[in-house]
Parts: structure tokens; C-alpha cells; sequence
């Protein structure tokens, strides 16, 4: 992602949705949007896909296990063979709670890390908070992010074509 956002703020969701098919219709491919409630079907709108996380958690998960009952299984056979009345030193049925729980724990770290990492907390300054207007996300208005890699013109034409109540531009 390069070059700077465009943020145009309406009134309405519908009028915001409108302005998402505009601007998908325009060709911009890189959009946002920012509302202060959450409304059915902008996500879809916007192109979003879903996400990794759960493929990221899964994997964590079996490593976690295979490395749980892996360290059970070396250290009861190799490293410390101890005889306990007979029973075979490789019974597994006592091997499942550690690796149940080493599998929870490798997936919600893992999770947790790849939300994180995802969501863009780790960005320690956000330019979106930066602009004037910005702050009424949380209150009035529902703002379009648009992404201007060249001629910022069309896309502020084509958002004034919309009839936004504010149009901000933001450095990327």
C-alpha cells in the first residue's frame, strides 16, 4: 500500500454503501470503511475475505500436541524408563490431558499473536486519527477510505460526485 487515503464522511450506511459500489465500480480496490455501528454487508461490499486465523490456530494446535505428547512419550521411554507396576512404559491414555492442554494453549497464543499482527495493533501511529473528522466514526458519520495511488483528482471527484458531508485526505 502506497500513496495517501482519501475519507469522505456520510450521513447514512446506505449512502455509505452506495459509495463503496461507486468506487468499486471506479476501480478503486483498496477501501475501508468506518462506521460508528456495525452494518450488514459492508464487509462483503468492501471485498473482504476471511481470514487466516482460524488455518493459523489449527496448525498451532497440532504443533502443540505433536510437541506435548512427543515430550511425554521421549521422556517416559528414553529419558526417565521407569517401571510402575508393570504397565507398559508407553501408555498413552495418561499422555492426553498435557496434550490436550499444550494444544489449547500453542492455538490461542497463536491466535491471539496472528490477531495482533493482523489487526495492525503493532502499528505504534495511525494517520487515520490524525485527520479532522476522523473522531466522528465513533459518533455520527460513516467514512469511506479510498486508496489514491496516482491522480488523487479522479477519486475526489468521484467522491464529491457522492455528495459527502466531509472529504479528508490522509497520508498514507
Amino acid at each position: 500500500m502506497s500513496g495517501h487515503h482519501l475519507l469522505a464522511g456520510f450521513a447514512e450506511p446506505g449512502e455509505l454503501m452506495g459509495a463503496i459500489e461507486k468506487a468499486r465500480e471506479a476501480g478503486f480496490s483498496d477501501l475501508e470503511a468506518y462506521s460508528p455501528f456495525a452494518i450488514e454487508g459492508v464487509a462483503e461490499a468492501i471485498g473482504h475475505r476471511p481470514t487466516r486465523i482460524r488455518i493459523v490456530m489449527a496448525v498451532a494446535g497440532v504443533i502443540g500436541a505433536a510437541c506435548g505428547f512427543g515430550l511425554q512419550a521421549w521422556s517416559a521411554m528414553v529419558a526417565y524408563p521407569i517401571n510402575s507396576g508393570g504397565r507398559p512404559l508407553f501408555s498413552w491414555p495418561a499422555f492426553m490431558l498435557v496434550t490436550f492442554e499444550l494444544t489449547v494453549l500453542f492455538a490461542v497464543v497463536a491466535g491471539f499473536v496472528a490477531f495482533i499482527l493482523r489487526s495492525g495493533l503493532t502499528k505504534l501511529h495511525q494517520p487515520l486519527f490524525a485527520a479532522p473528522n476522523f473522531h466522528r466514526a465513533s459518533h455520527d458519520l460513516f467514512f469511506l477510505r479510498v486508496t489514491v495511488d496516482g491522480d488523487a483528482n479522479a477519486a475526489r471527484e468521484l467522491l464529491k460526485g457522492l455528495s459527502p458531508i466531509v472529504i479528508d485526505e490522509v497520508p498514507a
